[in-house]
This record gives C-alpha cells, sequence and structure tokens, in this order.
C-alpha cells in the first residue's frame, strides 16, 4: 500500500491558531473554507491506489440524487458498504466540494477494503424540506442494497456515514422507522463525525435560520421532535460518534447528548471519539492522511459490526 501523506507542520500550526477561536462570530463560514482549501493541497497527495470510481450514477430522479461508487480494485463480493453523506448547514454543499473533499472519504474506505458511495442529496427548498435529505439516504442504501453484487459489496453490511448536516440526514434515515421499507433501514451501523444531530434555533447556533428552514418550523418543541436525536431507540443500528475539540456551536454537545441518550436506552456507551486538536471541518478532511485514528476506529466499527 502506497504511503499515506503527513499533515505538514504549517498547516497543524494553522489549525492550533485558529482552533480556539473557531466559533468566535462570524469566524465559521471562513474557517470552513480555509480548512477545505488547505486539506486540498495536502489530499491532492494522498494515495488514491487500487481504486475503481464510477461516477455521477443516479439513484433517483431529482438531478441531486446523484453518487459515486469508489470500490476495491480487488473487492471480492463480500466487502461492506458505507453509503457517505456530506454536511453544508442544510441549504449548500456537495459530494465533492472540492477536487478532494470529500472523496478523500471514499478514497481511505475503498484503499481498505470498503465499498464507499459517496452521495449527494436534495438541498433545502420548495419540495424538499425535512424529511427530504433522509429520504434521499434512504433511496442511496436502497441502490447500494439492489446494486451490491454490482459494485463488488455486500448488500447485508451497508453503514450511513454523515458529517455535520450530513450526519443529520444519515441518522435520521437510520432512526426513523417511519422512513424505512417493510424490510427494515437496511442499515448495519451509523457513524456519525461532526455531526448536527440536534435541531435547534438557539441563539448560539449560527446556522439556526438555515435549520428553521429545512425542518419547516420555527417552533423548538417541533425542531426537538424532528431531531434526528430523538428517534434514536433500544432498537436503532449501533452507533459510531465523533466529534472535534472546535467544533460548530453546539455541535459538540448534541453528539454527546446523543452519546448518552444511546447508552440510557441501550445500557453501554457507543463506541465515542473525541478528536483534540480538530476542528469541525478537519475532522473529516484529514482522512485519507498519515493520521490513522480516528480511519482506524471507523474500520474497527465496521469490522465489528459486519
Amino acid at each position: 500500500m502506497t504511503r499515506e501523506v503527513d499533515i505538514p507542520d504549517g498547516l497543524r500550526r494553522l489549525m492550533t491558531e485558529i482552533g480556539p477561536a473557531w466559533a468566535a462570530t462570524g469566524n465559521v463560514g471562513k474557517n470552513i473554507d480555509l480548512m477545505t482549501e488547505e486539506f486540498a493541497k495536502v489530499l491532492a497527495l494522498a494515495p488514491k491506489d487500487n481504486v475503481l470510481v464510477q461516477r455521477d450514477i443516479a439513484y433517483g430522479d431529482h438531478p441531486r440524487q446523484r453518487l459515486d461508487v469508489y470500490s476495491p480494485a480487488n473487492v471480492d463480493g463480500r466487502a461492506p458498504i458505507v453509503v457517505f453523506v456530506h454536511g453544508g448547514a442544510f441549504v449548500e454543499g456537495d459530494r465533492n466540494r472540492n477536487a478532494e473533499i470529500y472523496a478523500n472519504v471514499s478514497y481511505y474506505l475503498a484503499r481498505h477494503g470498503i465499498v464507499s458511495l459517496n452521495m449527494e442529496y436534495r438541498l433545502a427548498g420548495p419540495g424538499s424540506l425535512y424529511p427530504a435529505g433522509s429520504v434521499d439516504v434512504g433511496l442511496a442504501v436502497a441502490w447500494a442494497r439492489a446494486h451490491a453484487g454490482e459494485i463488488g459489496g455486500d448488500g447485508a453490511a451497508i453503514f450511513v456515514f454523515g458529517h455535520s448536516a450530513g450526519g443529520a440526514h444519515a441518522a435520521g434515515y437510520a432512526y426513523d422507522a417511519g422512513l424505512h421499507p417493510p424490510e427494515g433501514s437496511g442499515v448495519r451501523g451509523v457513524i456519525l463525525v461532526s455531526a448536527r444531530v440536534r435541531a435547534d434555533n438557539l441563539p448560539a447556533n449560527p446556522n439556526a435560520r438555515r435549520v428553521e428552514l429545512y425542518y419547516d418550523t420555527t417552533d423548538p418543541a417541533v425542531l426537538d421532535a424532528r431531531s434526528a436525536l430523538s428517534f434514536a431507540s433500544s432498537a436503532s443500528p449501533p452507533t459510531f460518534i465523533a466529534y472535534a475539540e472546535f467544533e460548530n456551536p453546539l455541535i459538540d454537545r448534541h453528539c454527546l447528548e446523543l452519546a448518552w441518550r444511546i447508552a440510557r436506552l441501550r445500557g453501554q456507551s457507543p463506541r465515542l471519539v473525541y478528536l483534540r486538536g480538530h476542528n469541525h471541518t478537519s475532522s473529516i478532511a484529514h482522512i485519507n492522511t498519515s493520521e490513522d485514528f480516528l480511519g482506524g476506529e471507523i474500520r474497527a466499527f465496521i469490522r465489528d459490526n459486519s
């Protein structure tokens, strides 16, 4: 396997410098853009060997219901399948934010023997309000089950993996039985990294208006009822939760709240990872570099639940 690329010292220093001020007023969007630009330079040098890529496959009729498939070159038909769901505060974002992000996640997984689908979904707007994002995750999971043999994966070992708002959509589908077909969700496990699993319009949330737009309400009680974590139950699939030291406001709290809810319901804590020194964007952008703590934990979770 080709040697992984290191995160340069200069980028490490930049993360250390901006981390404590990540969530200061007006900084979040600027810092997200800066991190995606800087990590793209690193990831351009990251290994992408032995990965077969099929791009722009329709899993539905809407122009944004598209996905890219990343398969290990030597896949044997028994590989787990991961459906990755990007972020974007419900109203923006693409499966390819730039030339490297979020493809880095799928390249990493495929390089380690896991079929990965990098999906796009309908953004908040007329005709695609709550629960449209989670519905689209369900459609992508159904596509994965139907085409597992063609892409070299195991249709009985499908995981959903969401970052930021994508985590709300991934968990929303996996946890809400009302969105599942008669045969069940088809999801073996849920992977959430820096995920906004609670819908809120608190003053501390810089994306409060965007949350209200997608969830189609300003009522805190309705937002609570529609939150992904409110659907978590003892019957929910196993869940992996990771969050960064420097998060977008409230996301660390939401992740811990979900972990506590699952622990209370299931009698034990879910797998939980704290990413020291990382921020809301680097938590996902560093995947497929030589820093493999998070990646290794995700692979272990997939292995243990396949």
